[in-house]
């Protein structure tokens, strides 16, 4: 994929900007890594996963009439899987210790999967000054 470099580095600046985060990486909703930021992880499991997550999620939000599937969060007791909707064909996921700050691992996680939605889908860039889905 030609933008792999791009989202890899992407994924590099969310974990500049999310002290806690441990791991992220880009995959496409069939559950193939597009690209990884992260070392202590079987990175084509967490895909493969995230995509099976992915999948409850969407019928999820179908089924109770809530719109197109945006994030879901997991807690276990060592610390967060967090996976974001990246555009149409990707799917973000972050990984991140306990003690990571929610709000800001969503608003950071957000901002990089709408990044990762443009590289990918060719979506329009949002504005800093825009609510992010």
């Amino acid at each position: 994929m030609a933008q792999e470099a791009e989202i890899r580095e992407e994924l590099r600046r969310l974990r500049a900007r999310l002290p806690h985060a441990t791991g992220a990486l880009a995959a496409g909703v069939d559950g193939m890594v597009l690209a990884q930021e992260a070392d202590t992880v079987e990175a084509e499991g967490v895909a493969a996963l995230t995509a099976a997550a992915l999948g409850v999620g969407l019928r999820l939000t179908d089924t109770a009439s809530h719109g197109p599937f945006r994030e879901l969060l997991v807690r276990g007791e060592r610390g967060y899987v967090a996976i974001y909707a990246a555009g149409t064909a990707c799917v973000l996921t972050v990984l991140a210790g306990p003690q990571v700050n929610v709000g800001r691992l969503h608003m950071e996680a957000r901002r990089s999967g709408a990044h990762i939605a443009h590289l990918v889908d060719g979506d329009p860039e949002p504005r800093e000054d825009a609510p992010t889905p």
